[in-house]
């Protein structure tokens, strides 16, 4: 009986969703299959003819899928004219991935030599540009969002307001991150964070949660504008070409003898992020002495990926012949010219931060790499992985974590993170598949179809109401 009154409560929750529109109708335009550049996977195919036919849409898929030939694809049959928005990194490798599919992308820093097609910038750099002079945007690498400050993003959502046509791309989000759910909502015009909130949640001493009503209308809305995949399967189409190699994760625990300035001894805790800065100086030289170690006992190239100037600074002068430094502080061309080098072999080190380098770019030409340390932050640690491990990579990837036995603790809670991720992800896309599988193939669910199926929900809850962070 219990089970038959929340099947009800969620229909009739779901019909006065519907009564308010609150599914992302068509507002773009329709082509054929056959008006797409064939070198596109059927998946990817589909996903931009979902996407042109949406107007305004979503793109969360995970590293590797396309989502560069996607976004260029559909700007190309759209016709008008783009800007595309990405990290500084990437820009210039999205105007390469284009001529593999013979669309023109024009890199500008300003807005005095826009073309009348596709143009491509910086986040850095979209203050000089005129919103009006542009009837389609396209977010690349839109998790960056949440990394912004709050007046810089709001920035971009009033720019692109009455922008037609609007394209965001990144990774799939964690279905409990309300503020990148709700950024992505609220820059395509979909719903505001207010609204959403209000539609779908309600708050409480643990936080915001999802109503127990809302749970399948809260995900259906969700797949009316965004598609969320992390394998072509996930829609119903072969995994052929995408399955990935070995990842292994290989920690490298140095032991130190580390005692806190001013105290006799270390009390085995790290309290806060001055504690994390102070042991990560201190132990610097052992992790940089053990990480050479490492890039000295192989031929292949390698990825450093650092977080203090100072370990980037050490391991250059350490490996002067291989090596390369990309810094925060180089002009786009000198970094543009150092990635250039490490991806055409010359230079076999590529040292760098997470922030400079680990959001976009393609390193399949390498497989190993190590973290110079680690700070708490699982996105800049999983997306930094993702430059290597991605659908295309033919090695097994290495990756070595570097840290002193003080700072194990960082570590652990980081595979914490990754472990509530890959739930949380897993949750996520099985309970919006069938609705996106639906919108790809122009289906409609029945309401017995829906009565019957039953929400997911990861166990760590211990319930079905999915608690929401970032509220």
């Amino acid at each position: 009986m219990e089970g038959d009154a929340m099947a009800v409560g969620t229909s009739l929750y779901s019909d006065f969703l519907e009564s308010k529109s609150f599914t992302l109708k068509h507002r773009g335009i329709s082509v054929a299959d056959s008006e797409i550049n064939p070198i596109l996977y059927p998946f990817q195919r589909d996903i931009v003819r979902w996407s042109l036919r949406k107007g305004r849409s979503a793109l969360f898929e995970d590293c590797g899928l396309g989502k560069t030939f996607q976004q260029l694809e559909w700007a190309r049959l759209l016709g008008k004219r783009t800007l595309i928005i990405a990290p500084l990194s990437v820009a210039k490798q999205t105007v390469k991935e284009g001529r593999k599919i013979d669309i023109d992308v024009h890199y500008t820093r300003s807005g005095d030599d826009i073309t009348d097609g596709i143009n491509i910038t910086n986040y850095e750099m979209v203050e000089r540009f005129d919103p009006s002079k542009f009837e389609a945007v396209v977010l690349d690498e839109s998790s960056i969002l949440k990394g912004l400050t709050g007046k810089t993003r709001q920035r971009l959502t009033t720019m692109f307001a009455k922008t037609p046509y609007r394209l965001c791309c990144t990774a799939t989000p964690a279905p409990n991150d309300i503020t990148e759910i709700a950024n992505h909502a609220e820059f395509l015009g979909v719903m505001t964070r207010a609204n959403m909130l209000a539609s779908f949640f309600v708050h409480d001493d643990t936080g915001w949660r999802l109503k127990k009503h809302a749970i399948e209308p809260f995900y259906r809305w969700l797949a009316s504008w965004a598609m969320a995949i992390r394998f072509p399967s996930d829609l119903g189409y072969s995994d052929e070409g995408f399955i990935l190699p070995k990842l292994r994760i290989i920690p490298e625990i140095v032991e130190i003898d580390y005692r806190p300035p001013g105290k006799l001894f270390w009390d085995g805790q790290l309290k806060g992020i001055q504690d994390r800065a102070k042991v990560r100086k201190a132990t610097r030289k052992a992790r940089v002495d053990r990480t050479v170690d490492l890039v000295d006992s192989s031929i292949d190239q390698w990825i450093l990926w650092c977080g203090l100037n100072a370990e980037a600074d050490t391991l250059h002068r350490l490996l002067p012949d291989d090596s390369v430094n990309v810094k925060g502080s180089q002009s786009p061309e000198q970094k543009q010219e150092a990635i250039d080098a490490f991806l055409g072999g010359e230079i076999r080190v590529l040292i760098t931060k997470c922030k400079v380098a680990g959001f976009g770019m393609n390193f399949q030409n390498c497989h190993k790499m190590a973290f110079v340390g680690l700070n708490d932050s699982y996105e800049m640690y999983y997306q930094a992985i993702r430059r290597c491990y991605r659908f295309g990579q033919t090695h097994p990837v290495d990756a070595h974590i570097v840290l002193s036995d003080v700072e194990y603790g960082i570590y652990e809670n980081v595979l914490r993170k990754e472990e509530e991720a890959k739930e949380m992800s897993q949750y996520l896309i099985e309970n919006v598949k069938e609705f996106e599988r639906a919108g790809i193939h122009e289906m409609t669910i029945g309401r017995e179809y829906k009565a019957k199926k039953a929400m997911l929900v990861p166990s760590w809850l211990g319930g079905v109401q999915a608690a929401c962070k970032g509220c």
